[in-house]
């Protein structure tokens, strides 16, 4: 991303079946990162607060995006910032 955008060097994008799932990866995720890394996020827009199908969490040089599949189908960042190098796409 850092070639195309000055935001982050890294957009990690998930597919979650629901906005439970997404909240518990979330919460695995800042508990392992607090422990190991000592690290937290900037800036957070939380399913559970807004609802909407999208979580996000800025932790500077990576910003996670968990979506729903009909939600990540509407904003398409795939597309939006197509021109992006993919470091790793898992299926």
């Amino acid at each position: 991303m850092s070639e195309q955008t000055s935001i982050a060097t890294y957009f990690v994008l998930g597919t979650v079946d629901n906005e439970r799932q997404a909240n518990s990866i979330r919460d695995d995720l800042w508990q392992q990162l607090q422990i190991e890394e000592k690290m937290r996020p900037l800036n957070v827009h939380d399913l559970r607060q807004e609802g909407g199908g999208w979580l996000l969490a800025d932790y500077g040089d990576v910003i996670l995006h968990l979506f729903t599949e009909d939600t990540r189908h509407h904003y398409d960042l795939e597309g939006l910032w197509s021109d992006a190098q993919v470091v790793l796409k898992i299926l």
